[in-house]
């Protein structure tokens, strides 16, 4: 057996799965075996004495031309070397084509260069897999990244500790606007939520998110005057590697994270003009680019706008784009002041003190009857918010189960209340004296927006507001 194989070695060439062309000077197919008639289609018949190369090596993968002067078998027969080659396609005689990889060796005869031989295999499926495989590691590696961002921003919305005590109560003007968040939340209309601060618009914010067909997707909140206005557009759009100085990697903005999802824009009358008009784009296409980018992106997204200023009277001072106003103001919520509904004072107390507990670790039972009296007779010009820290005060110092209210509600000891002052005029004393005190420090455990109980953003636009410098 051994013997018929030496004697006839064209018995093993015929056997092997992979393609084999032998040729001489001339280019001209001398051998075609089994498996190369298989791959290509084309016959021995039909292929020998004749130049392959015109047959189904003559094009390249994208469609140009091959000349036969660049073809690495033809190379081989002309200077003898041995050749590989890994990114090339065969075509069919169907017309149809496959990635190869073939060898191209000379063959010597007497130390003389008679031909050459090419061994080829379609490598059609192990790129295919490697492209799926490719395909789905960019798939994982784009998932990564969205999950990184949307957690980074959920720890920074858990960290701040928001506490839903604000839509408890049963008060008419209350009620009202739950009957309002209910209907609304089944549609994807834009909500404008108008009100005070520390009303609670934010949560009036999560709870139509919770209630909405989108509750499934994300949460992406903007507060809209934390930034600079170069920031603040790098923020909602994301920007690309080098857009600007210190952006060493692409970054997807908060519409990009918001897809499916809800939008809350915070602050919206801090936003500046020329971001409003970028703005509008997208509320009205649904699509824009990144910073330092030309690639359109497409979102679906429901948004939706928080202010406490008045909107119209920015519009008419040309502080506000008024395409924008009625783009928003689809279907404004009013959040009621907490001296609007002080009936509720209870119900918010109740709540507040079951959070107080679990974050103090405390047994708080409640208030006295004469604390609930103090609290509804006093106007809350910080609303909620000043209500949950007047609670947190008094169950940090309290002895006893039953907070007794011992400490004043104007906020300043050593002032007597100026009953002439306008609300404006008395925001901007009290907070002129808590800067005076803080050294004129805004953020810290020592500054003025801790002592006053609002967020550092909040502070900085009232002082805007107000007029108030450091």
């Amino acid at each position: 057996m051994i013997k018929q194989f030496l004697n006839d070695p064209k018995l093993l060439l015929n056997a092997v799965g992979e393609g084999i062309y032998g040729f001489d000077l001339s280019g001209n197919a001398v051998f075609v075996n089994p498996a190369a008639e298989r791959m290509t289609g084309w016959k021995a018949e039909e292929l020998l004495g004749k130049k392959i190369h015109q047959y189904h090596h003559h094009t390249r993968a994208d469609g140009t031309p091959y000349p036969a002067d660049e073809c690495q078998i033809y190379c081989t027969m002309f200077d003898g070397k041995r050749r590989e080659v890994n990114n090339e396609v065969f075509w069919r005689k169907d017309g149809s084509s496959f990635a190869v990889e073939y060898t191209s060796t000379p063959v010597y005869r007497k130390n003389q260069l008679i031909g050459a031989v090419a061994i080829f295999r379609d490598i059609s499926q192990q790129q295919q897999t490697q492209n799926d495989l490719q395909n789905a590691l960019k798939k994982i590696k784009q998932l990564s990244e969205q999950l990184k961002d949307e957690n980074s921003y959920l720890i920074a919305e858990l960290n701040q500790d928001w506490q839903d005590s604000g839509l408890v109560g049963q008060s008419h003007v209350l009620q009202t606007m739950l009957e309002q968040i209910k209907l609304v939340s089944e549609t994807d209309t834009t909500v404008l939520i108008l009100g005070e601060n520390g009303t609670g618009k934010e949560l009036v914010a999560r709870n139509l998110y919770r209630l909405s067909k989108r509750s499934k997707h994300a949460f992406i909140k903007v507060n809209c005057a934390a930034f600079t206005p170069s920031l603040l557009e790098s923020e909602l759009f994301g920007h690309e590697k080098g857009a600007f100085t210190g952006a060493n990697e692409r970054r997807k903005g908060r519409f990009e994270l918001a897809d499916k999802g809800t939008l809350f824009l915070d602050e919206i009358a801090e936003l500046p003009l020329e971001s409003q008009s970028k703005l509008l784009r997208v509320l009205q296409e649904q699509e824009f680019e990144r910073v330092g980018g030309s690639q359109t992106l497409s979102v679906n997204i429901r948004v939706i706008a928080a202010t406490n200023r008045d909107l119209w009277q920015m519009v008419q001072k040309g502080s506000f784009r008024i395409d924008l106003y009625y783009r928003l103001n689809v279907f404004p919520i009013k959040v009621p002041a907490l001296r609007e509904r002080k009936e509720d004072i209870p119900y918010l107390c109740s709540n507040l003190i079951q959070q107080l507990n679990k974050r103090l670790g405390k047994q708080l039972k409640g208030l006295s009857k004469k604390a609930v009296t103090k609290l509804q007779a006093y106007d809350w010009p910080g609303n909620i918010r000043e209500l949950q820290n007047v609670l947190e005060r008094e169950a940090i110092l309290s002895k006893q189960s039953v907070l007794q209210l011992n400490q004043p509600l104007n906020g300043d000891t050593t002032q007597n209340v100026d009953e002439s002052l306008t609300l404006d005029e008395a925001q901007r004393l009290h907070i002129s004296r808590v800067l005076t005190l803080c050294n004129g420090q805004i953020s810290g455990s020592k500054g003025a927006a801790l002592k006053l109980g609002l967020p550092e953003s909040t502070l900085r636009s009232k002082m805007r507001k107000l007029g108030i410098s450091k």
